[in-house]
């Protein structure tokens, strides 16, 4: 029996914060196990100023070193963003073996000294740069400030915030810049594990920016052969966290979305009742598609696949195949 567990995450404040949860709930549960955080840092975090996609997107920038680790058998554990990980393809031998319970799964407004909501409200963004790194929240942002200039801006949350704040030029590999920014769009949930909640102006409704599929969920993934490492983590898992976990996933899975498609999913389940809403968007914020179904909660991957072949009749994959990487 595993007595022992290494958990591999990034270096981030956040990843830290995210991975020590996941550690307490551990000694509560199991206090005899001795629990490892493993440090990593991937190319994403490496590499702070390059597009995604330049890394083969999130799941190579952030995922896939540290996945490496646990198939080579060095891990027990990996912690990751739910976000962050790919949807749409599947990594044989690993599965997914606890979900915390879910964050506040809600997009979040940053602005710097000097800049108030009601201006953006007022120019409909007119004059000010918005940073973000993700396309679906650039192009939701387009939808609701049609004025706005949409800059990409990466970085841990706490870097990011400091670049805003000291008015500082994003930079990347070919010499070129852009900025600075006068807002960021960002995850509620990061900024509250970085301890930057205050600098929330406003929080998205999901019906003005709907989430990413698995924001604000915490993944701790594991090799689906060690079982041991697996009781454990069922110990810690939360079942609605887990199955809105299902829906979301489902959906990128049957879009076959990829890091450059603008794809927002996000189950609300309320008693023995899931409600998944979906939405596929070009770049430009211009034309949407969305569905929402509601069904038992208790088979969350049926309702996802529902989900996404509803957006697929309405013509989801042109939008989709349009936005792919060339």
């Amino acid at each position: 029996m595993t007595e022992s567990m290494r958990i591999g995450t990034r270096k981030s404040t956040m990843a830290l914060a995210q991975t020590e949860e996941i550690a307490r709930r551990l000694a509560v549960v199991a206090p005899d196990l001795a629990v490892e955080i493993v440090k990593f840092e991937p190319v994403g975090d490496r590499d702070q100023t390059s597009n995604l996609l330049r890394h083969g997107g999130k799941g190579g920038a952030f995922v896939g070193e540290i996945r490496a680790a646990v198939l080579k058998g060095t891990l027990h554990a990996a912690m990751h963003s739910l976000k962050d990980m790919p949807g749409n393809e599947d990594t044989p031998g690993l599965v997914i073996g606890a979900t915390l319970v879910r964050d506040p799964p809600t997009d979040a407004l940053v602005l710097r000294a000097g800049v108030t909501l009601a201006e953006l409200k007022r120019t409909h963004g007119k004059g000010f740069k918005i940073g973000t790194n993700a396309v679906r929240r650039a192009a939701y942002i387009r939808r609701l400030f049609p004025e706005i200039e949409v800059i990409h801006f990466r970085g841990a949350a706490d870097t990011r915030v400091r670049k805003l704040d000291n008015g500082e030029m994003q930079r990347f590999p070919d010499g070129s810049e852009v900025g600075p920014a006068d807002a960021l769009i960002m995850a509620r949930s990061g900024l509250e594990r970085v301890g930057l909640a205050n600098r929330i102006v406003h929080d998205f409704a999901p019906q003005d920016m709907l989430p990413a599929a698995g924001q604000g969920i915490v993944a701790v993934e594991c090799a689906a052969s060690d079982w041991a490492t697996r009781r454990y983590l069922s110990l810690i898992d939360d079942p609605a966290a887990h199955l809105s976990c299902d829906a979301e996933r489902e959906v990128l899975w049957v879009l076959n979305g990829h890091c450059n498609s603008p794809i927002a999913g996000y189950a609300e389940i309320k008693g023995a009742q899931m409600t998944l809403t979906a939405s596929v968007l070009d770049h430009a914020g211009d034309r949407i598609i969305e569905a929402v179904r509601i069904g038992p909660a208790e088979r969350p991957r049926e309702l996802g696949r529902a989900v996404g072949l509803e957006l697929l009749a309405k013509g989801a994959a042109e939008i989709i195949e349009r936005s792919r990487p060339v």
